[in-house]
Parts: C-alpha cells; sequence; structure tokens
C-alpha cells in the first residue's frame, strides 16, 4: 500500500514537473545598457532559436514552433532595437557585431554552453556567423529555409523575385511609398507583407495565420525603428558587394541540417551553395511546404529534426 501511494506520489510529481516545463518562462536578459526580451519552453536537447527578418521579432513562431516543447528546450529571444527588445534602444546601436554580442548574451543567460543554433530565414545568418566566430559554441546547426549566404545569391533571390511577383510588383510598391506604409501603418505593413509572402506559403489559410499574427506585432513606432534596423544590418550584409560567407564555411565542421522547402521563394539555387560549402551538412528538401516549414508541415519538420540529431548521436 506504501509502496503504490509512493509511486502515485512520484508520478504526481513528474507529472507536475513535466507540465511545468510546458508553459512558457519569460526573461530579460541583460546586455550592457540593454535588456534582450527572451522566452524558454519545453525540455530535452536545447536549441536557441534566431528568427528571420531582420526587421521581425519571435512572435511570427508562436504558436507553431511550440509544439516542438515537448522533445526540445526551446530558447527564443528578440533581437536587439525589434519587438520587446527595442526598448531604449537606437538604430544605431544595431551591428552585426552587436548581434554577436546579444547572441552571446543569450546563450550564457541560459546556461546552454555548446548549444544547438537554429537560424530561420535572416537569422540562419546571425546563426553562420556567430558560428565561424565561435565554433566551440555551437554543437549543431540547423538553417530552416535559410536566407542566402553572399550577395551575388542575395542579387540572385531579388532577381527571382521580381520576376515572380508579376503585377503584384507594382502593387507592392504602390503600398510601399504611400503615407500610411511610411509611418508604419500596421495595416499598410501588413498589407505589403501579404503580398511579399504570397508567393512562399503554399495553403492560402497559412498566410491567412502568419498575417493575423504579423498584425497583431506590427506598432507605427516599432515597425519604423525595426526597418532602420534592418536598413543598418543589411548596408553591413547584403548589400555590400564583396560580402561572401561561403569560403568561411568550408573549415567550420560542425554538423549542419539544411532544410529547404520546394514552395519556397528563396530559389534552391542560392541554398544549396550554404549546404555544399559546409563539410557536415545534410540539405533536406520538404515537400509541398514553404517558407514558414515550422507552421506549414510540423510533421515533416519534426521527423527530419529528429533524423538529424539522432544521425549524429551515431557517430
Amino acid at each position: 500500500m506504501r509502496l503504490a501511494i509512493a509511486l502515485a506520489l512520484a508520478s504526481s510529481v513528474a507529472a507536475a514537473a513535466a507540465s511545468r516545463h510546458q508553459l512558457p518562462h519569460e526573461a530579460r536578459v541583460p546586455v550592457g545598457k540593454f535588456e534582450l526580451y527572451a522566452r524558454e519552453i519545453g525540455q530535452g536537447r536545447p536549441i536557441l532559436i534566431l528568427h528571420g527578418g531582420p526587421d521581425f521579432d519571435q512572435s511570427y513562431f508562436l504558436p507553431d514552433m511550440d509544439q516542438f516543447a515537448d522533445s526540445y528546450r526551446l530558447v527564443y529571444y528578440d533581437q536587439r532595437g525589434r519587438g520587446r527588445s527595442a526598448v531604449n534602444v537606437q538604430p544605431e546601436d544595431v551591428t552585426l557585431e552587436s548581434e554577436m554580442t546579444d547572441l552571446d548574451a543569450v546563450r550564457d543567460y541560459f546556461k546552454l554552453g555548446s548549444t544547438t543554433l537554429l537560424g530561420h530565414s535572416w537569422g540562419s545568418l546571425i546563426a553562420l556567423e556567430y558560428a565561424i566566430r565561435h565554433p566551440d559554441k555551437v554543437s549543431r546547426l540547423v538553417l530552416m529555409n535559410p536566407a542566402p549566404a553572399s550577395a551575388p545569391d542575395w542579387k540572385r533571390l531579388r532577381d527571382a523575385r521580381f520576376a515572380a511577383l508579376g503585377d503584384n510588383l507594382q502593387r507592392m510598391r504602390a503600398i510601399a511609398v504611400s503615407d500610411a506604409f511610411k509611418r508604419g501603418d500596421p495595416d499598410a505593413v501588413t498589407a505589403y507583407y501579404r503580398i511579399h509572402f504570397t508567393q512562399a506559403i503554399r495553403n492560402p489559410d497559412d498566410l491567412d495565420r502568419l498575417m493575423t499574427r504579423m498584425h497583431a506585432s506590427f506598432t507605427n513606432e516599432g515597425v519604423l525603428k525595426a526597418r532602420q534596423v534592418e536598413d543598418r544590418l543589411n548596408a553591413e550584409t547584403t548589400l555590400v558587394a564583396g560580402y561572401d560567407l561561403l569560403p568561411k564555411l568550408r573549415s567550420l565542421t560542425i554538423p549542419t541540417l539544411v532544410i529547404y522547402s520546394d514552395h519556397d521563394f528563396i530559389p534552391l539555387d542560392t541554398v544549396s551553395p550554404i549546404a555544399q560549402a559546409l563539410p557536415n551538412a545534410r540539405l533536406v528538401t520538404l515537400k509541398d511546404c514553404g517558407h514558414f516549414s515550422f507552421m506549414e508541415c510540423p510533421g515533416a519538420v519534426r521527423k527530419t529534426l529528429k533524423d538529424f540529431f539522432h544521425s549524429w548521436q551515431q557517430r
């Protein structure tokens, strides 16, 4: 009888602990005079997640990305000057090197040691830049629907986008020169991104869901600041004629998973060079999926992550 009670109590305690792991924990990570908003959920192998943009924040991941918290300990943060990490930040306070400092601060705050970095879209560039500088602090890389890693490939992406947009390109340009868009009006910004992502997402319902959550995160002030931050970061990276991470990746032996989707608006010929440059990279193409693969095809993403981590554990 006592054994049964003890077992029941232990089971109850374990269930309560598991439940706590499924509730997000929010934190403010100090970095000098600034603070970064971070969020942690789940248990298991830690994964530090880097959002895209670079004018977005982590909110577009949610709630879809949280479904992986049953298998992984997920740590998100809003990059400096964006989302809830924009307080007291001026655009000039954000540089590529400050991005590296902030990522390191978040990793240290959560005591992650050498950890897995998951970069989505633009976040993949931050992950790669950090891994090049600190290969000892990165155990695995997951590049999910990654942005191009060189200026020539970025031009290839832009050219492909302009050609694919057709008449929608003029609609986007008309919104971009409107007074509402210039002042960061959430409705105008959402309308712009709805067109921008139309060909990046296979299912119209998924596009509606993405736009709803993005609209909820937009404020006039936040949009304008994030836009300036984006301009500064692009001026240091993708708009520099000689920007090219590919040669530096050839000596980076970190096990890497590159996730591509067959309905992504980023061309495969700008993604495959990343996988080819990394000695220990695996490129996986997801079928019937777009740029936001964690939302559009979560089952395939789950299996791909599981296979990746399992295969490297066996080596």
